[in-house]
């Protein structure tokens, strides 16, 4: 029996096109997978994200509610919001993270504390409530220390906007005149996360 060169190379190449060829599918599927796992992380990741900014909304919203109807906001919706950061800082950055936002937090509300001390004792008005002053710590948790001069700009433009609607409107609106800011802080909540995520891709 005779065996050719041609069919000899075909039998040693054999083997190594067989080996070439799972080698290639093992990378075909490796890069499925790994394109599945990315795809389903990213899809909880932004399921996560709609589901903790549509709770921080409801929150907000009630606290709007709640302050334009009563004028105050209550403690259990700024810890609700405070609590309702941190399990959003835990997850997304970290358990160390969590501690340092809790750190601004307070810091933050040390001094906003400060400023409304200090402007009753010049003025004789509260500039700021209590309930103002906590929510803004609990949006510290949210947004951070450099978020929270975005977040007083936006609501201090829209209840600038409010006033001279209304003015507008025939009411008139004197240095006495009390609008609760409430509702302008929970706005500015709600766009300053989503400001600083713009900015951050651009």
């Amino acid at each position: 029996m005779t065996i050719t060169i041609s069919q000899t190379r075909s039998r040693c190449c054999r083997p190594i096109e067989i080996g070439l060829f799972s080698a290639r599918e093992l990378l075909q599927h490796n890069a499925r997978t790994c394109h599945l796992s990315v795809a389903m992380q990213i899809d909880r990741e932004a399921l996560y994200l709609i589901g903790s900014y549509g709770a921080l909304c409801m929150l907000c919203c009630a606290v709007a509610l709640i302050d334009l109807r009563h004028g105050i906001i209550p403690n259990w919706l700024n810890l609700a919001i405070a609590a309702l950061g941190l399990a959003n800082v835990v997850v997304t950055e970290g358990t160390m993270a969590a501690f340092t936002a809790m750190g601004i937090a307070v810091m933050v509300g040390i001094l906003f504390l400060l400023l409304q001390r200090v402007y009753f004792a010049l003025r004789q008005v509260d500039g700021l409530g209590l309930g103002d002053v906590k929510f803004l710590a609990a949006a510290a948790i949210w947004v951070g220390a450099t978020g929270i001069p975005t977040l007083l700009l936006i609501a201090a433009i829209a209840a600038l906007g409010v006033a001279g609607g209304l003015q507008l409107a025939g009411h008139e609106m004197k240095r006495q005149t009390s609008i609760p800011f409430g509702p302008f802080l929970a706005l500015g909540l709600l766009l300053t996360p989503a400001l600083q995520s713009w900015l951050a891709l651009n």
